[in-house]
């Protein structure tokens, strides 16, 4: 599958907006609203996951074209990814534990928590599904992570600024939370009409 600049774009675009793995497909709900409380570890919670997505989809991809497929086990492919992921993950928390130690004590229990994102899991399905080809998956992966981090950060921005306000007792905590994530999903639906190349 030959690729070009405006095909690399309509991909771009479509993870990041019209495909947006939290505000439209829903994946990766656990984090989003387990690390979006404070705006600075939600950037970095999102920096590490997009990390995690674009290093999958690469690995994700060599591992279903040079040993999967060649070996007629594309049935195991779930299993595989998800091994692939579990590595991924480490190596990144190894990183951030002795080079961002307070990055990786800020994201606390939701570092281990990208293991079972099925926002990384999906990301590899979805190159797999669409057969893209090496370039376009890892492209596939970094904005989706990227469109990961815009939804989390927003969503951040937007916690911080209601839990200052003053609402109903029935909707302060969690509730008013969940109203703000279904208006920012809504929010996002209007991109489902943008015509992508």
């Amino acid at each position: 599958m030959e690729l070009d600049v405006q095909a690399l774009l309509g991909i771009l675009l479509s993870a990041v907006l019209t495909e947006n793995f939290i505000l439209v497909k829903f994946y990766g709900i656990c984090p989003f609203m387990g690390v979006s409380k404070k705006i600075d570890t939600a950037l970095g919670m999102g920096m590490a996951v997009t990390f995690v997505m674009a290093l999958a989809s690469a690995a994700c991809f060599a591992v279903n074209e040079l040993l999967l497929i060649p070996m007629e086990l594309e049935y195991m492919q779930t299993i595989a990814f998800i091994l692939v992921i579990a590595s991924l993950v480490q190596v990144v928390e190894m990183f951030l534990k002795k080079f961002v130690p307070a990055l990786y004590k800020a994201l606390g229990v939701y570092l281990p928590l990208i293991t079972t994102n099925c926002a990384v899991l999906g990301v590899v399905l979805v190159n797999v599904q669409k057969g893209y080809g090496f370039l376009a998956s890892v492209v596939n992966g970094a904005c989706g992570g990227l469109g990961f981090t815009l939804a989390i950060v927003l969503f951040a921005s937007i916690r911080e600024r209601v839990d200052k306000t003053d609402c109903p007792e029935a909707f302060k905590g969690f509730p008013i939370t969940l109203i703000s994530a279904g208006l920012l999903a809504l929010a996002f639906m209007g991109f489902s009409g943008l015509k992508i190349f």
